[in-house]
């Protein structure tokens, strides 16, 4: 089962980047499903709505892939701290609130990440990053990927990863599934 948790920001996560296409490919693919669902408090992406929303209305388990963009990488990290999963794919992920205001707000970044429990509560890790990501600098990026020992995709022209078609993400999740 995979679980797509969206960036903050997405609206009708359905119409929104590569969210709703890959959930059609993933639900084409034999004995998986995957589920998309609008997030509560979709704009601060707050912690202490968004985990427990995965828990229980996306009902993430030993079983699931999480795939996080942005926000939802975040989450999905922070949920990996206290919650097995069977494995996370971070697209754009990042460590630090990178000094913006609604970023502090939403929780993930006020205490270190501790990689060791995230490493332990999952079976596969696996990372997407753009060096010209406009809104995450490398060094954030890199950070995760060091922290996590994730098997890092890095590319130099993607941007943050806000295309309509993500193909590379269908065929990692149909290694590891």
């Amino acid at each position: 089962k995979a679980v797509i948790v969206p960036g903050n920001g997405a609206g009708n996560v359905e119409q929104c980047n590569w969210y709703g296409w890959e959930n059609k490919q993933l639900n084409k693919t034999p004995d998986m499903t995957c589920l998309l669902k609008n997030m509560p408090d979709p704009v601060t992406a707050r912690e202490s709505i968004w985990l427990p929303f995965m828990e229980k209305e996306l009902q993430c388990d030993e079983d699931t892939v999480i795939i996080g963009h942005s926000s939802g990488a975040a989450a999905a990290m922070r949920y990996a701290e206290t919650h097995k999963v069977f494995a996370i794919v971070l697209v754009g992920a990042y460590t630090s609130d990178l000094g913006d205001e609604n970023e502090r707000e939403s929780g993930y970044f006020n205490r270190p990440w501790q990689w060791e429990k995230i490493k332990g509560n999952c079976r596969h890790i696996v990372q997407f990053g753009s060096t010209d990501d406009p809104f995450l600098p490398w060094g954030e990026q890199q950070a995760v990927a060091d922290g996590l020992g994730s098997q890092l995709h890095k590319y130099t022209d993607r941007g943050h990863f806000q295309n309509t078609h993500f193909p590379e993400l269908i065929r990692v999740i149909h290694k590891i599934k």
